[in-house]
């Protein structure tokens, strides 16, 4: 099989596309036949070495797969060849999905839904599972809450402001002003152009969702009302202090993005319901690693990059 490996780290020119031994499912595994691959911010931490925990090369990157079971492994009764599936695999271990056939555990898929194209498909499981296990695991989002989602337009924010609806939130996110129709059409109720308009004077919230970081933890932990919660999707650089924290009578918390079936079964059953959608900006080749790197590092993406084998 074809798969994308990377022998050093460094910028996205190291990433290679290279034939590799297909691999077998051992027990409780499935061998999944590639349909298309979502890229991810980490899957570029990890190849520059940002983020070390895959150890040193040789490797092959990416954790987001959609595609079809060819094989089931040794006691695996949960899916027979030819299902259609998503999933995260092995974070933080080594998912290896820039390939032609991926393993997985079967506690790491779900079928596909209808709703969803293959393409659409693998650009939700890691977004979507930060953006669910954020709002709906850490911050315990009610109806009638009011919501800040930074990044709205992007990968797991897109993500964040359907499912933040679909809980009966009030919805403000942020985005330039280009996007803001897209914002609109997935239930944003407030679009805030970031370059132009200071997000701090859009109201007062409940929960934020902070997918920036830097400066804009600290600004963001102000606008809470008292009892009002934080996430913040980049725990290396969250901009908020403890003291800040306490000074302010909320609650902040760090996301960890962990695979898990059964939150990928509940996104699932948001498409299914109609609620939950998957934009895709781009599809390139799974030969244009580098440059789908390119394009996720500039962070002008709307919706979510993915490669097709």
């Amino acid at each position: 099989m074809r798969a994308v490996t990377q022998y050093t780290l460094g910028d996205p020119s190291v990433l290679e596309l290279t034939e590799a031994a297909r691999p077998e499912p051992g027990p409780g595994q499935v061998l999944i036949r590639t349909g298309a691959v979502g890229v991810n911010p980490v899957d570029g931490h990890v190849r520059s070495g940002a983020m070390p925990m895959l150890g040193e090369p040789p490797f092959t990157v990416g954790w987001d797969v959609a595609g079809t079971v060819e094989t089931p492994g040794p006691g695996v009764s949960a899916f027979a060849p030819g299902d259609e599936v998503l999933g995260m695999l092995a974070l933080p271990g080594a998912g290896s999905t820039y390939a032609e056939y991926v393993l997985a555990s079967v506690n790491e898929i779900v079928r596909k839904p209808a709703g969803l194209t293959v393409e659409q498909a693998a650009g939700l499981p890691m977004a979507g599972l930060t953006a669910w296990q954020s709002l709906v695991g850490l911050a315990r989002l009610r109806p009638g809450q009011r919501v800040l989602v930074h990044r709205a337009a992007g990968g797991v924010g897109h993500l964040a402001v359907q499912i933040a609806k679909a809980r009966g939130a009030h919805v403000t996110g942020t985005a330039s002003a280009g996007k803001h129709g897209l914002l609109r059409r997935l239930g944003v109720d407030r679009p805030v152009d970031y370059r132009t308009e200071d997000f701090a004077e859009a109201g007062r919230f409940d929960v934020v969702f902070d997918l920036v970081g830097g400066e804009y933890g600290e600004r963001s932990a102000r606008t809470l009302d008292p009892g009002g919660v934080l996430v913040s999707a980049y725990p290396q650089d969250t901009g908020v202090t403890a003291e800040l924290v306490a000074g302010l009578g909320i609650r902040h918390a760090r996301t960890f993005v962990s695979p898990s079936a059964p939150d990928l079964a509940r996104l699932a059953a948001l498409v299914d319901e109609g609620r939950l959608t998957v934009h895709v900006d781009q599809v390139l080749p799974l030969a244009e690693a580098a440059k789908a790197h390119e394009l996720v590092a500039a962070g002008s993406a709307t919706g979510k990059l993915v490669l097709v084998p």
